[in-house]
Order: C-alpha cells, then structure tokens, then sequence
C-alpha cells in the first residue's frame, strides 16, 4: 500500500512540473521582450556610452523555503510579475524623458532660426541717417575759407585777345602757370602744341608745359616734355633750355650720370649761340651732379 501511494506522488510531480514551466513561458517571454526594448531606449539615449547604461533596479526575490509539493510556484510568478512591471515603468520613464528632450530641442531650433532671421533683417536695412545740426544753433552760419592769395581763380585770370591765336594761347598758358594752376596750365599748353605746332611759340609752350610739370612735383613727365621739345624743335628757342632743364629732372629722378650726358650735349650743339649765364648755370649744375 505505502509503494502505491509513493508511485502516486511522484506521478502527480511528473505531471505538476510541465504545467507550472508552460505557465511560467509566456511571461519570461514578454519580460525578455521588455529587457531587450529598454536595451534599445538605452541606446538612443547613450550612443556609444561604455558604462552608461542603467540596469533594471530589480533584486531577485529573497529564497523561500520550498514549498510543499503539489504546491503550485506563487512565489516565482510574482517575482516574474513585478520585474515586468518595474521593466515596463522605466521604459516609460525613459520614453517620456526622451520625447521632453526633443521638444526642447525643437523650441531651440525655433529660437535660434527667428534670432537669425532677426539678425539677417537688421543687417540687410540701410542705417538711417540723422541729421546733425551744427554746432551753436541752426543760426550760425560758417564762413568760406579764403582763397590763398598765389592761387587766384581761373575766371581771375584774363586771356590775351591779340588776334594771334598761338601767341594768345601761349600767354594764357604762361599766366596759368605763373598762378601757379598747373593742371590747367599744362592742358593749355598742349593744347597751343597740338594745334599751332609750327608757331614760333611751340618750342615755349612746349619747355614751359615740362617747366610746369617740375614745378608740380612730377619730374618724369618734365623730362619726356623737356625730351620732345629738343627732339621736335631742335632749332626752336627754347629746346637749350629744354636741355637744361632736362638735366635738372633727371638728378631729380636720382640719375645724375644721365644728367652729365645731357649737359654735355647742351654745350656740344648750343655752346656757340646760349648765353653766359647758361653756361654759368650749366657749370653750376656739373658740379652738383658731379660730373667728371
């Protein structure tokens, strides 16, 4: 009778065993799910974060003392069931906290394109003038400055009506120079050389457009004039003093050894006709250019 109901008992294990693991399955099944699931959340949250990720605060129920047979495992369901339920409120936890932080980041995004465009607008804006009222009232009137007295204005200077045009022209030029208007001076002077280039005032008008050019402070133009006066007129009155002054420019230009050359030609052509005191000025300016 007692090895009846022994076999008895071990059927009733054999039988009980299957049914608890096929009622156990479908809920380790989903609390693998849910692990995997807060795996995944972990991951978007800390890419790449060795160390980062945060475990499930679960501790496995403390042992109990077995139960006795025949008694159905209440103590493993419920130890299953609040994993499943601590699982699934981080999830969510971690799910809201997420979502927050894109928002967030949108409102960001949002701030920085209307700042942006804000910029954009007051940058693209023309400043906007205002006017600045002159000091000591709007009454005060401010004097014109005077004009200096060696430089007289155009319309204060009379041209010449002799009835000889070049020699009207040349005149003209010469005052415009002697105000000391170079720029007008030298327009008026090549004017009188290209229209009367063979009046006996070409050969002047040309020396005194290089004479104005020295005098105005541009040396190189001075002796491309100076050059084209003794080349164009070499007969011409003034083409020894085009020499002279030829020579001046280039020590001016720091080419005293071409300035040498030139003087020497001065004499060479002109020596017999120029006056004593060319030659004396000439002498002078060997000396300063140290010719040999």
């Amino acid at each position: 009778m007692m090895t009846k109901y022994l076999l008895g008992a071990v059927f009733a294990l054999s039988v009980a065993g299957p049914a608890l693991a096929q009622r156990d399955a479908p809920v380790e099944a989903r609390v693998g799910k849910l692990e995997s699931e807060m795996r995944a959340v972990q991951r978007k949250v800390f890419p790449g974060g060795a160390g980062m990720m945060v475990e499930p605060q679960i501790a496995p129920a403390a042992p109990t003392s077995v139960e006795a047979a025949g008694v159905p495992a209440s103590g493993a369901i419920t130890d299953l069931t609040a994993r499943v339920t601590s699982l699934e409120q981080q999830l969510a936890s971690m799910t809201g906290e997420i979502e927050q932080g894109q928002h967030r980041l949108r409102q960001l995004e949002d701030q920085f394109a209307e700042y942006r465009k804000a910029t954009d607008a007051k940058f693209a804006a023309p400043p906007v003038a205002t006017p600045v009222e002159p000091v000591g009232g709007p009454d005060v009137t401010i004097p014109e400055a005077p004009r200096p007295a060696d430089k007289p204005a155009a319309g204060d200077i009379a041209k010449p009506s002799s009835g000889d045009a070049g020699e009207d022209g040349y005149l003209y030029g010469f005052r415009l120079w002697e105000a000391k208007r170079y720029g007008e001076a030298a327009a008026q002077l090549k004017k009188v050389v290209a229209d009367f280039p063979k009046h006996r005032r070409a050969s002047y008008a040309q020396n005194l457009l290089g004479r104005t050019y020295l005098d105005d402070g541009k040396p190189s133009l001075a002796s491309i004039a100076f050059y084209d006066n003794y080349k164009k007129y070499p007969d011409g009155e003034r083409a020894p003093d085009s020499l002279y002054y030829l020579g001046s420019a280039l020590v001016k230009l720091d080419k005293a050894a071409d300035a040498c050359k030139v003087y020497g030609e001065l004499i060479d052509v002109y020596g017999g006709t120029v006056s004593a005191k060319m030659k004396a000025d000439v002498a002078k300016a060997r000396v300063a250019a140290k010719c040999k």
